[in-house]
């Protein structure tokens, strides 16, 4: 089955993803800001998801896991939960 490594910043509003993501496209360290600025959970781990299978995530950052380009920071993708920067670190079939 395939699978991805996927991270993410969960942030409440367009506005502040938009600002972080400027940041990261400049060359912030993604983990850092995930640690400091996500609200998932996960923010805690730099805001890395793990491996994931299609189906796991939200469809719409599993659309981006499973489709996006490899190590370029997608966003903001809009969900239930707020708006989420994307990272897809690798793909296996």
């Amino acid at each position: 089955m395939p699978n991805a490594h996927v991270r993410h910043i969960l942030l409440a509003t367009e506005e502040e993803a938009l600002q972080l993501k400027s940041r990261l496209d400049a060359g912030e360290n993604f983990s850092a800001c995930a640690s400091r600025h996500s609200r998932c959970p996960t923010g805690r781990r730099g805001g890395n998801l793990g491996l994931v299978i299609p189906g796991q995530l939200v469809a719409e950052v599993d659309a981006v896991a499973f489709g996006g380009e490899l190590r370029r920071i997608h966003g903001p993708v809009e969900s239930s939960f707020g708006y989420h920067l994307i990272q897809v670190m690798g793909r296996a079939q």
